[in-house]
């Protein structure tokens, strides 16, 4: 993640020449982080220190709008901006209606990307997030703590606050380990990350913060303060 005063952006393009093209344009007003595959850029956009994604419609791994589809199932709010070489209206709303909030057809102004991404980033904070709920707790993204109505205050990594995150938004659904290890953990790692991570987050918040589901998976528990 980019340590920047510069409004952080997450590009999520897989054209060697112009990924690397558009970084270097905005870099003048945007810390940049560049990504060619839709997965890795689904991975990264579920973090909440973005000010804005922008997001290619054709993408390897997971396209454009299956991108901007999940971080919205996720409950990101992240403002996002769709580009592509399908310049169509129809083109056009599918990605407003996948939940894009603006949508630039390929060729473009450089100039026009930037004032477009400063228009959506001007009134956008993270900090500006409504904390999750679950159970006694309420967990805040931006700064990564989980309060408890009781009084609590429990600090959590980067990976404890995305794995949590994921589980409030959808609190009745039992997750797979692999559906998680997609969902929060690198590619590169293996299923028993998300035992461990798991593990964590009982031993910091509550045992029965995550429930196992046997032969499921795990599912949001009751979270009640221990």
């Amino acid at each position: 993640m980019p340590l920047s005063a510069q409004p952080a952006v997450l590009l999520v393009e897989d054209d060697a020449v112009l990924g690397p093209l558009i970084a270097e344009l905005l870099g003048e007003d945007f810390a940049v982080t560049l990504v060619a595959d839709g997965r890795e850029g689904y991975r990264l956009g579920l973090g909440d220190s973005w000010d804005a994604i922008v997001v290619d419609r054709g993408l390897p791994g997971l396209d454009g709008l299956g991108v901007v589809s999940a971080l919205r199932s996720q409950g990101v709010a992240t403002p996002i901006l769709m580009l592509t070489a399908l310049g169509a209206v129809a083109d056009r709303i599918d990605g407003l209606d996948a939940g894009a909030n603006d949508y630039l057809p390929k060729p473009f102004d450089a100039d026009e990307l930037a004032a477009r991404l400063r228009a959506l980033t001007r009134t956008f904070s993270a900090a500006q997030q409504a904390p999750l709920v679950f159970g006694d707790w309420e967990l805040s993204l931006a700064s990564r703590l989980a309060h408890s109505l009781h009084g609590r205050s429990v600090p959590l990594t980067q990976r404890e606050t995305d794995l949590l995150a994921v589980f409030c938004v959808e609190p009745e659904r039992v997750f797979s380990r692999p559906e998680l290890l997609v969902l929060v953990f690198e590619p590169t790692d293996g299923p028993g990350v998300v035992d461990t991570y798991v593990h964590y987050l009982r031993r910091k918040i509550s045992k029965d913060v995550i429930r196992t589901v046997h032969g499921s998976g795990y599912q949001l528990g009751a979270g009640t303060d221990d």
